[in-house]
C-alpha cells in the first residue's frame, strides 16, 4: 500500500502499524518523536494503530535549546 512520509511517497505492507513505520524508517530516538497521521497528533499509546492506504504521515522532532 502507498503512503506519504514527510511528504515522500512510500510503500509498505497493507496492516503495518505506526510503530512498524518508525521502525522501517530507521527513527533514531524513537521516544523523543510525535507523530501525525493526517494532520492529527498521535498519542504514543496509540502507536499500534494500522495505516491506511493514502496516509500522510510525518515524524515532529521536538529539540530544546538555550544559552
Amino acid at each position: 500500500m502507498r503512503i506519504e512520509v514527510a511528504g515522500e511517497p512510500r510503500d509498505i505492507e497493507k496492516g503495518a502499524t505506526i510503530l512498524d513505520l518508525i521502525k522501517l524508517e530507521g527513527v533514531e530516538t524513537p521516544e523523543y518523536v510525535t507523530v501525525s497521521v493526517n494532520g492529527d497528533f498521535i498519542p504514543k499509546d496509540e502507536l499500534e494503530k494500522e495505516l491506511s492506504e493514502g496516509d500522510s504521515v510525518e515524524f515532529l522532532y521536538f529539540m530544546g535549546g538555550g544559552m
